[in-house]
């Protein structure tokens, strides 16, 4: 779940026994975001999917980290197309050519893990298809600067670098955030920003880094409902997210997209980043 402008406040460094607590939530998580998957596909309620996840994180001994945080009313945070985040799951029936994010949140054992997925849905327009596979590529790039001594610019410098080279447009009013025993802490994590500033990174510290990345402008509004976020021109917009681990030399992904392209793997579903990124 994306994070807003806030006041900073203290950045925990974790050892590596709650890292592997972390990591052990994680795990459901990554299932359940599996067990979601495995029902995308056009005329699905999109409060199915939020049932489904929902069902799973519990019978699995977790809580779900969305589920009442700020009064979000669902476990899942589920947009499609032109919303960026924080869409409600609803009665709505995905169409063939739609794009849908699921963000999702596992506290168990005391520690929270945060991920997110954008999937296409039936046949979806290869430049859509591009801005998904693109976004996805840009989550791995920016994650490869989560390492003791950089700082959080160098994440956001690399992830803006990257996706507008392509022309597409980084969301300023959302951002990345540090997770551990809450589920947003300090420090905020943009995906956009300069090499060299922002707060230093020291091993321990745990991110969650977000691309959130618009085929059009970079501008957002809120809607009515206090939460959902779209582009200000309704354009499609994509979001990956990992939880991450910094760590010397190289960063520990503690999340995983294992389970979801295990499911997706032989499907219309899957985001083919070889094939798209050629061009």
């Amino acid at each position: 779940m994306a994070g807003s402008d806030k006041k900073e406040k203290t950045i925990f460094i974790r050892s590596d026994e709650e890292i592997d607590l972390i990591k052990i939530s994680a795990q459901v998580l990554g299932k359940a975001h599996a067990e979601v998957a495995k029902l995308i596909r056009p005329g699905v309620k999109t409060k199915e999917l939020d049932r489904v996840a929902e069902t799973f994180i519990k019978d699995n001994g977790g809580i779900p980290s969305f589920l009442g945080y700020n009064k979000f009313p669902a476990s899942l945070c589920i947009s499609v197309n032109e919303v960026v985040v924080h869409g409600f799951p609803s009665g709505y029936e995905l169409k063939d050519g739609d794009i849908i994010s699921i963000d999702c949140g596992v506290k168990l054992n005391g520690y929270h893990s945060d991920s997110a997925y954008t999937y296409p849905v039936g046949e979806v327009n290869q430049s859509v298809r591009k801005l998904l596979a693109r976004t996805k590529e840009s989550l791995y790039v920016g994650l490869e600067k989560a390492v003791d001594g950089n700082r959080v610019g160098d994440i956001g410098y690399a992830i803006q670098t990257y996706t507008e080279k392509f022309g597409y447009s980084v969301v300023r009013e959302l951002v990345g955030h540090g997770v551990g025993q809450d589920l947003h802490e300090a420090p905020e994590v943009p995906n956009y920003g300069k090499r060299g500033q922002g707060p230093k990174l020291r091993e321990g510290m745990i991110l969650a880094i977000e691309p959130m990345i618009n085929f059009g402008k970079k501008g957002v509004v809120q809607e009515r409902d206090g939460w959902t976020i779209r582009t200000v021109d309704r354009k499609p917009s994509a979001h990956f997210e990992h939880t991450v681990a910094v760590r010397k030399g190289k960063p520990e992904i503690l999340t995983t997209f294992e389970y979801i392209e295990a499911v997706t793997a032989n499907t219309s579903l899957m985001v083919d980043t070889q094939e798209l990124t050629a061009a």
